[in-house]
Order: C-alpha cells, then structure tokens, then sequence
C-alpha cells in the first residue's frame, strides 16, 4: 500500500456560484484563486500562499438535476479506484459516479457511505500526495468529521474501506438532548 493510502489528499467545494464562493473565501480565510487551465471543465485552484488547498467548481448538471446541493468533498487515497469502488458497493455503499480519469491529474470515483455521506475515492498519476501543512496552520484544512445516524455502523464502513482507527471521540448532546459524538482518526 501507498503512504497516502486511506487518508485525505484533497478537497473539493461544488457550488452552485462559482464567483461567490470564490469572494468568500478569498475575504474569509485569504485563499488565492486560480483558473486551473483544464479545457473541458470549469475548475479553480484555491492555495494559501504557494501550497494548493483545494478546488473550485460548480455543481456538475446531472449532480444538480439529482438534488446535489452546495458542499465540501474531501479525496481519500486509494491504491486502485476501480477496486475501491466495488468495495465501496460490497460494505453496502454507493458509487454515484463510476470511476474516470482526469487527464494528467488521476483517477477518481464519487462515493457514498451507506448513510448517504459523500466522499471521492482518488488516486493520483504519481506515487505522493503534497506533503500537508503542520496541524493548525491557518488557511489549511486540518479537522475531518463525520456526523453518521448511526455512528457505530458509519466507523465500521470506514475502517474496513480504509483501516481507520478510533483515536478521538466526544460524547455530546445536540439542543434538543440527543447523544452524539464526535471522532477523529489516529494521527
């Protein structure tokens, strides 16, 4: 397995207005914007300083006609996206976007956990991800969380998929008293 297999490599925000979300956090968290140069799709690089975060992008058509509302999609590293994308469907998840190539760049695939939480399965044309700012760098992302329905069933799927282990967990009460926690993977 690579090093960067199981762990997040990049980050994606679809929204349904591109130039607003880019003032945002341009004003907000002081992210620069870039045009990324690809000649088939709309697509902005957002970096603090000279380190990429993320990207940029409105909601693709057939993503908005199922009901795709604006949101943050985090890459998990995989050694084979094809594979991964059956795994995904055998843990009783789906695969909303079968697996395709971005020229130059990877292979990805749209996810989704059997609770309906998003994520993208990638693997990159090179063997290693960019190396992630330190914890708590500003402008970097440097916190995960999933909110499941079902926690215990949600960390299962996870941890099978990708060999996650508990290392942090906060039992909390939302405003109307339900438990829920709050989990991060071992660092």
């Amino acid at each position: 397995m690579s090093k960067t297999h199981g762990k997040f490599v990049w980050y994606d925000v679809m929204t349904s207005n591109t130039k607003t979300a880019e003032s945002f956090y341009r004003s907000v968290i002081g992210w620069d914007a870039k045009d990324s140069g690809m000649s088939d799709r709309s697509y902005t690089i957002l970096s603090m300083g000279p380190t990429m975060v993320g990207g940029l992008m409105p909601i693709p058509e057939d993503a908005a006609r199922a009901g795709v509302r604006p949101a943050w999609m985090g890459y998990v590293a995989v050694d084979d996206v094809d594979v991964y994308a059956k795994r995904v469907k055998a843990a009783g998840g789906a695969v909303h976007r079968g697996p395709e190539d971005i020229p130059g760049v990877g292979r990805f695939a749209v996810a989704g956990d059997p609770h309906g939480a998003g994520f993208m399965l990638f693997k990159g044309m090179g063997d290693e991800a960019p190396t992630p700012a330190p914890a708590g760098t500003p402008g970097h992302i440097g916190w995960r969380e999933l909110h499941a329905g079902e926690r215990e069933g949600a960390f299962a799927f996870y941890s099978g998929l990708f060999g996650w282990t508990k290392g942090e967990a906060v039992e909390c009460r939302d405003p109307q008293g339900a438990m829920f926690a709050m989990m991060g993977p071992k660092r």
